[in-house]
């Protein structure tokens, strides 16, 4: 290893910060992965082209994560942004 790195792990780095460095981690995952799911969302109109994309939904399509007590075939997508 070089001194520097060295260096830098015996006065900066604790060990105690693992724990938190990865909660912070999974977090700013989960935060990321939600923000670009809701952007691509059927109520978010990103072009003039189709100004009202939720109407482009059939019946055995639906736009959520998670649905209880609802059987549909498949799921919404966008198909173009």
């Amino acid at each position: 290893m070089s001194t520097g790195f060295r260096y830098i792990r015996k006065h900066f780095f604790a060990i105690e910060a693992l724990p938190i460095i990865g909660i912070v981690s999974v977090v700013m995952s989960g935060g990321t992965w939600y923000l670009y799911r809701i952007s691509q969302g059927p109520s978010i109109v990103w072009t003039r082209a189709n100004p009202q994309p939720w109407n482009s939904i059939k019946e055995d399509e639906t736009p959520k994560i998670m649905t209880i007590h609802q059987q549909a075939s498949h799921g919404w997508h966008r198909d173009k942004l």
